[in-house]
């Protein structure tokens, strides 16, 4: 299955596995590369730079694909060096980066003196020219579906992707809701030229989090998410348990007066570790698009991706065929 993103990675399959906290370590990312994608190991999962270096040497004992580092820039309550994980990476050998939250531009230089690709992710046509703009390879589309941040203007992807493909130039992955066969069909026929998937990835044999997850997100459905931080302007969607919802009752009580400490106890990211670890489904909050509902088991990577696949193929193949009976 070529398409620009395939042919600007290096990979078999239009399919990326999203950068995700706790949750992108060598054992899934290597697993997503072998299947035929691109995996994801996330920076900030690292406690340090150094740590980051000897978890890209992991990875890189584990497959001989393509894979990439997700460095994740935005708010946060301790100060972080972003600028040394990129250069550990870069240092590393690695040669594809997916950066998420603020503009990427000042690592930019970083990426750039060795040649390396640069796939950001965006939640609006405006900021993804902004990543074409500053020599981004590739933007990331998130639609409102999507887990962790979908921006403030809640566009869904079947807007949001067309009218991505109408202004780029660069290639366009999908995020957000994409979770089988046929979001991959429905992704490039709306003019994606791949996918990015985390939540899918999180239900998946290779997935270093607990049993008890992966088990959840199969009996999910679409009302099992729920957004906090919306009054703070950073909007993100969390799996929805007793911790989220008593998050979203302070901001709801507390509304434009919310401050981030109000909340902080209750969704401090090491109480978040703890649910992926530990299998405590209510011991904090924890990340989830609305893809979960699109969850029915839990496959290997290798088993969803050639499944995927093949299932994309199938519909678009029988929907051309209806078009050219039709035609007949």
């Amino acid at each position: 299955m070529k398409t620009r993103i395939t042919e600007l990675l290096g990979i078999r399959y239009p399919i990326i596995q999203g950068g995700m906290q706790w949750v992108g370590r060598a054992e899934l990312a290597a697993a997503v590369s072998n299947a035929g994608g691109l995996g994801i190991l996330t920076a900030l999962t690292q406690p340090t730079p150094e740590d980051l270096a000897k978890e890209i040497a992991r990875c890189r004992d584990m497959t001989d694909k393509p894979f990439g580092v997700n460095i994740t820039i935005m708010p946060s309550l301790r100060p972080i060096a972003h600028d040394e994980y990129a250069r550990a990476a870069m240092e590393s050998g690695v040669r594809i980066i997916e950066t998420a939250g603020r503009s990427p531009e000042a690592l930019m230089p970083i990426f750039n003196e060795v040649g390396a690709k640069v796939i950001h992710k965006c939640t609006s046509v405006r900021h993804s020219l902004k990543a074409e703009k500053i020599g981004c390879a590739a933007v990331s589309v998130d639609g409102f579906e999507c887990a962790g941040h979908p921006g403030e203007d809640d566009i869904p992807n079947l807007i949001l992707l067309p009218r991505a493909a109408d202004a780029l130039t660069i290639p366009i992955i999908a995020s957000g809701g994409i979770g089988d066969g046929r979001g991959l069909a429905a992704a490039l026929i709306l003019g994606a030229d791949g996918v990015n998937m985390g939540t899918r990835f999180m239900a998946t044999k290779e997935a270093p989090i607990h049993e008890n997850v992966k088990n959840r997100l199969v009996e999910a459905n679409e009302l099992d998410t729920i957004h906090l931080y919306r009054t703070l302007k950073n909007t993100s969607r969390y799996f929805r348990n007793s911790i989220a919802e008593q998050a979203r009752q302070i901001e709801q009580e507390k509304g434009a007066a919310l401050n981030i400490a109000d909340i902080a106890p209750l969704v401090n990211g090491q109480r978040g570790r703890k649910v992926y670890e530990d299998g405590d489904m209510e011991a904090g909050v924890w990340t989830a698009g609305l893809a979960a509902s699109l969850i029915k088991d839990i496959p290997s990577c290798a088993e969803l991706l050639d499944r995927m696949v093949a299932e994309a193929r199938d519909i678009m193949r029988s929907r051309a065929k209806l078009i050219l009976d039709e035609v007949a």
